[in-house]
């Protein structure tokens, strides 16, 4: 692979402070705009609280687990234990510090393959993980409309209806993920060729032309992904599923009992539902991993769980504490080393 053409190219560790920046940025103006000194007083540190960031954290370390045990599945156990946690880690730095539409996809590839999967099969995991996730969205979220009311998940915003900015953000970014889940079942089980041909005629187009290496790339992947999917018998679906689900399920569960930790909830249903809609929207964020944007949306579409709307502030704060910077901070000190060690003797390279 030249280097001009590596995918590793656009990952830099001082990228982090675009992010971290952004995120803050927000919560600062936020806070400087809405401060409400009585708000925060109502925020009060006890046992109670402990135990409940304690769950939360618990759910943090469940989500993660389950990528793990969903990456050892698609690689038929033939990564370690702690070879499948420095993929998840590296692959979650890369999401954070690219916009949400782009992730870490062709770089997890990369990661994969390094950790001594060959290239084909590594395609395949990245491909299936990706497709498994928007899977989840797919179908979650028509379910969350039939057994909750429109209205109250919509509530924030003017309600069900495209005048409401969160309810817009949420179809385009359903409708993305449902085109793309569409797009790569086509290509992953009934004509990967075909759709490669499709891509490269569309990135034919002249405002399209400079990507059309990557079109090729993602051509080349999805290929290589059918290949090895075919094989696969539904005992291997379902575990791939089943990881999937358990992991989303787990992330969404974090602000339930952060809330839990200073106040009252009650409907616990449908502040997870309102987060996995939370999550759909973030799709459409032009920031790395959806900073800044991600906090507004919670500070906006969740406030009305609060007795107060200025500690949605600070609850948001505490959410991209648990959920997001991490993956920033071991990402920095993770990646570099990976680097080294993959790179710096010739018998690893690709």
């Amino acid at each position: 692979m030249n280097q001009s053409e590596s995918p590793l190219r656009q990952i830099k560790t001082s990228r982090v402070i675009y992010p971290t920046l952004i995120g803050l940025g927000v919560i600062a103006y936020l806070m400087f705009k809405e401060f409400d000194p009585k708000a925060f007083n109502a925020v009060q540190f006890t046992i109670h609280s402990v135990f409940w960031l304690f769950v939360a954290a618990l759910m943090m370390l469940f989500r993660d687990l389950g990528y793990v045990w969903r990456i050892r599945t698609l690689t038929g156990n033939r990564l370690s234990f702690m070879q499948s946690v420095r993929v998840i880690f590296l692959w979650e730095f890369t999401s954070a510090i690219t916009p949400s539409a782009i992730g870490g996809t062709s770089v997890a590839i990369l990661y994969v393959n390094k950790e001594g999967i060959s290239l084909g099969k590594s395609s395949a995991v990245v491909m299936t993980t990706s497709f498994l996730d928007e899977i989840y969205f797919v179908v979650m979220f028509p379910l969350l409309l039939i057994v909750i009311n429109t209205q109250e998940l919509f509530y924030i915003g003017g309600g069900f209806t495209f005048a409401n900015p969160f309810f817009a953000a949420t179809v385009i970014g359903y409708g993305l993920k449902m085109l793309w889940v569409i797009v790569i079942s086509y290509g992953l089980f009934k004509n990967p060729r075909g759709l490669k041909w499709l891509l490269l005629l569309i990135f034919k187009l002249p405002f399209l032309r400079r990507w059309r290496y990557g079109a090729s790339k993602a051509g080349t992947d999805i290929i290589a992904s059918s290949k090895e999917l075919k094989k696969q018998n539904y005992k291997f679906w379902l575990k791939a599923l089943g990881a999937t689900f358990f992991s989303w399920t787990a992330r969404y569960w974090i602000v339930n009992a952060l809330f839990l930790a200073f106040f009252t909830v009650n409907d616990h249903f449908l502040l997870f539902a309102r987060q996995l809609v939370m999550w759909i929207m973030m799709l459409v964020s032009p920031t790395p991993g959806g900073s800044g944007f991600s906090e507004y949306v919670f500070t906006e579409y969740l406030t009305d769980f609060l007795p107060f709307p200025g500690i949605a502030i600070l609850m948001a704060l505490l959410w991209r504490i648990f959920t997001y910077y991490p993956y920033l901070f071991i990402g920095v000190f993770l990646f570099p080393r990976w680097i080294k060690q993959k790179f710096s003797n010739p018998n690893n390279q690709a």
